[in-house]
Parts: C-alpha cells; sequence; structure tokens
C-alpha cells in the first residue's frame, strides 16, 4: 500500500522555542498558513538552519495541528537584518503568530513577508513598510476598511474629522477629541502618499488602534525593542 507524497513547502520561522529534552517548539509561515511544529534534533545542524528570515523548504509531517518537521534545507539566500530593520522583522513575525489562524492558508501574507524582509534588508525607510505590512495583513484577514468611505457611505473629506469604529470603518465626527484622524490624512494614506504631512505618523495611530482588538489587549513584545536605547 503505498502511502501518499508529501509535497515540500517553503516556510519561514516566526518563532522558536525550547521543547522536552534536545527539541523545539516551531510556528512557521508557509503559503499554506501558519504552522507549528516539533523540531527534533534543535541543538544540532537543523536547529542552526531554522533561524528567523531564512528561507526553507520543509516537508512537514502528521494529520494534527502539531506536525513534525521531516526534511528541512535552505532555499535560497538567507536575509540579514541589523538595527531597527531587525526589530521590525521581530514585529513582523509576533503580529503574525499572534494573528494567523493556525492552518488558513494566506499566500498573500507570505508572498508579502518575503517581500518586505527582502526591502528590510536593503534598507529602504521602515515606515511605510510595517505601514503596508500591517494594512495588507488586516485586509487578508478580512479585518479591513475603507479609507476614502465613511462608515455612512459619504467620501472621506479632506477638511473633516474621523474615528475609528473598530470592524465598522471610520466615522465623522464634528467636536474635537483624541485620537482622531484628518481626512486629508486618510486620503493620502489610501494613496499611500506618504510625503504628505502627518500621513506616516497618523497612519502608526491608526494601525495600533486598528490591530487592539485583534490582539485582545496583550502588548506586542517587539515593541518594547524600538523603545530601548
Amino acid at each position: 500500500m503505498s502511502s501518499k507524497s508529501i509535497v515540500p513547502q517553503l516556510a519561514y520561522v516566526l518563532h522558536s522555542r525550547p521543547y522536552r529534552e534536545t527539541s523545539a517548539l516551531v510556528d512557521f509561515i508557509t503559503p499554506q498558513g501558519r504552522l507549528r511544529a516539533v523540531l527534533r534534533n534543535a541543538r544540532g545542524k537543523a536547529g542552526t538552519l531554522a533561524r528567523p528570515f531564512v528561507p526553507l523548504e520543509i516537508e512537514f509531517h502528521g494529520r494534527g495541528e502539531l506536525k513534525n518537521v521531516g526534511r528541512m534545507e535552505s532555499a535560497g539566500v538567507s536575509t540579514w537584518l541589523n538595527g531597527e530593520a531587525l526589530f521590525s522583522g521581530l514585529y513582523l513575525n509576533e503580529l503574525l503568530v499572534r494573528l494567523l489562524p493556525a492552518e488558513d492558508p494566506h499566500p498573500a501574507v507570505f508572498d508579502h513577508y518575503a517581500a518586505t524582509l527582502l526591502a528590510l534588508a536593503e534598507g529602504r525607510p521602515l515606515e511605510p513598510l510595517l505601514r503596508a505590512f500591517e494594512w495588507r495583513l488586516l485586509d487578508d484577514l478580512g479585518y479591513s476598511f475603507s479609507l476614502t468611505e465613511d462608515i455612512h457611505g459619504g467620501p472621506i473629506e479632506a477638511d473633516g474629522l474621523y474615528r475609528l469604529q473598530v470592524d465598522a470603518g471610520l466615522e465623522r465626527v464634528w467636536l474635537l477629541q483624541p485620537g482622531l484622524f484628518n481626512g486629508v490624512e486618510l486620503l493620502a494614506m489610501a494613496q499611500a502618499d506618504w510625503s504628505a504631512t502627518g500621513a506616516l505618523s497618523a497612519a502608526k495611530r491608526l494601525m495600533r488602534q486598528a490591530l487592539a482588538v485583534h490582539l485582545a489587549g496583550k502588548p506586542l513584545a517587539s515593541r518594547e525593542l524600538f523603545r530601548k536605547p
């Protein structure tokens, strides 16, 4: 009786922690989604290869939610990140571990993640890359909202003030209050026009508000790295 052939998958390590005596429990991102698997002999050659930002080709074994890593090989050139680019990569990894459902295919997220790592390694400006990744992730998971229309279907006005109603969209308000967004900033975000005054800082605030509810109030540890001197 022949067994079904196992197709290798492209993958990156998102997070790893010790498991039992010599193994590791590893979260991977693949085109088929986030997979958690046991890596045997994590202190040997396999553990050296299974590092963040290294493109891998892996055979996963097992039908349950917890897989086993079989054959694992390098699938390309490792992405070397330093300084704030490294912190940014770790931030992306933590976002994916926290937000991506297990074994739920998101090939577009995988492709955008790989492209963002390369852009970070090339030294491109961090903030536009991070905001674009956050937005694309929210969109692919079904959590995005319009940046050109409010929750009532009206157009975002450049001179208007708006607040985010999470899981609904942007609502125009007429009284000043904390956490509002200028219409001109929102329209710049919709066009990814980061040269517009205040657009990047407003995008950072907007993404934090949009992500917070999906992080269930638990802060991201990787954000603390940016605050350290």
